[in-house]
């Protein structure tokens, strides 16, 4: 009797504490921060970081804005130390593709959304974590080795191609897409368009890994889906709502000290290019004088080589035009486009001259300006009647802008790469004109005599103090120990 006793008061003793473990370990968890996420919250916030990208300092270094406040380091080109936030944004995309599920569309999402970011980070700066990156978390690696550019771009392709075959014929239903309202199809239209990008910025070289550029870039095309209008455009329509409005409503500095840059406003009067009533004022004299909105001799904007001190002399005396006040007074403004219809046209149009693919480049090259006033003749609301579709048809007469057969080759790569550059003014394309002008030669960017343009930023300082030997490998690699803004990284070689 006594060890039945014992028995069954070890028994419940034993049961005791297992129900108090259990109970314990409900109890530590906080309901109010879930260990796992619905993948539809998560695309929400990665869309709106990805898509809401913008800057005027790139502005400034495609000779597009100016100061007079002081001097733009991005102006004069004397830029040195990058960063790696989009890291950061990166966390989240990865956070979205592990709790999207394998095969889903949500991680063809995030395949793309890694391209995207992984894209802009090679380009800025070289070699980067690629491979290793984002495993602090399941691998403890808080030191990831760098992969060279060629393995990069390399891989952000392959992993386009994956997202594209991930959708193709995917009828799932997602939530939380604030880009395309769930529509996989248009998805697939921005990836491959996207690819078309990769693809053509790398015009110097024959083979990227073990991609066939050219190839590649023709199987691509004849595959599609590709963008059809601007109503496939990847952008990011903007809200009259806290958090939601265009990120230059309000910002102090376009109703202040910065101005139009002459070299930008003179590459679209000599065009006879309407789409400037869109992009910036007249000269407050030249309004005074009572000049027509489309006189081009109403506008001008302050010389990029010169000190800004006398930048801003010619702004006191009321002769430098401001950018257009709807970029800074209304909270909705115009859409960021991450990348659109007028952009892959233009790259078709550039891959039938280099003899990529088949096709007619007059018809792309036509059908993107077309695109292009209409764009700003949707936005633009206060000078619309400059931008219909006759006045696009005028222009493309304009002996600096028609596009014909008797062109020689660099003529018409100069033409199109113009027409991709100037409605970049303020857009989700951010560096990409600048990027372009590296590869192509185009636009020439004013600048001092001496001054020349820096291919890359140097590594964050960070990297040096927490990743040594991995970032002075990958400079060991590249430019011979060297990180300099004028060391040219692979794609440019």
């Amino acid at each position: 009797m006594k060890k039945y006793i014992k028995y069954m008061a070890s028994l419940l003793a034993v049961s005791f504490a297992m129900s108090a473990c259990i109970d314990l370990e409900e109890m530590n968890v906080d309901p109010n921060n879930a260990t796992t996420t619905n993948p539809s919250l998560l695309l929400t916030g990665v869309a709106y970081s990805a898509f809401n990208q913008t800057s005027s300092d790139a502005c400034h270094a495609a000779k597009m804005l100016i100061l007079t406040s002081g001097e733009s380091k991005y102006q004069v080109y004397k830029w040195t130390r990058g960063d790696f936030d989009y890291y950061s944004n990166l966390r989240d995309v990865t956070k979205m593709s592990e709790e999207a599920g394998e095969g889903s569309a949500y991680q063809a999402l995030a395949h793309f959304f890694r391209a995207n970011y992984f894209y802009q980070l090679t380009l800025d700066f070289g070699s980067i974590p690629y491979t290793d990156a984002l495993k602090a978390e399941t691998d403890a690696n808080y030191q990831p080795a760098y992969d060279s550019q060629e393995v990069v771009l390399a891989g952000i392709l392959k992993e386009l191609e994956e997202a594209d075959k991930m959708l193709e014929g995917s009828d799932e239903i997602i939530s939380g897409d604030i880009i395309y309202n769930g529509n996989l199809v248009n998805w697939r239209k921005l990836i491959n368009a996207y690819r078309l990008r990769i693809l053509m910025s790398l015009s110097g070289k024959e083979k990227v890994g073990d991609i066939d550029v050219k190839s590649e870039f023709s199987k691509i095309v004849a595959d599609g889906p590709l963008m059809e209008s601007l109503s496939d455009n990847g952008q990011l329509i903007y809200l009259d709502q806290q958090d939601n409005r265009y990120p230059y409503f309000n910002d102090s500095d376009f109703g202040s000290g910065r101005f139009m840059d002459s070299t930008y406003i003179a590459e679209l009067a000599t065009r006879q290019d309407p789409r400037l009533f869109a992009v910036a004022t007249q000269t407050p004299n030249a309004e005074k004088a009572g000049k027509a909105i489309n006189d081009f001799s109403s506008y001008d904007g302050g010389d990029p080589a010169v000190p800004y001190s006398l930048v801003n002399d010619k702004a006191v005396a009321g002769n430098c035009s401001k950018p257009a006040p709807r970029y800074y007074q209304t909270p909705t403004n115009e859409p960021m486009v991450l990348l659109g219809y007028v952009e892959q046209q233009l790259i078709l149009a550039e891959a039938v001259v280099r003899g990529w693919i088949q096709g007619d480049d007059k018809i792309y090259y036509e059908s993107a300006v077309k695109a292009s006033f209409e764009f700003y003749q949707k936005y633009a609301v206060s000078v619309a009647d400059y931008l219909t579709q006759d006045a696009a048809a005028e222009y493309l007469r304009n002996d600096k802008v028609a596009y014909s057969s008797s062109l020689s080759t660099d003529e018409k790569i100069e033409r199109i790469i113009m027409q991709k550059y100037l409605p970049t003014f303020l857009q989700g394309s951010v560096w990409l004109p600048y990027y372009e002008a590296l590869r192509t030669g185009y636009p020439d960017f004013r600048r001092a005599a001496g001054v020349s343009l820096p291919y890359r930023w140097m590594y964050p300082q960070d990297e040096y103090n927490n990743n040594a030997t991995h970032v002075e490998a990958a400079l060991n690699e590249q430019f011979g120990g060297s990180d300099k803004t004028s060391d040219k990284p692979w794609w440019l070689q």
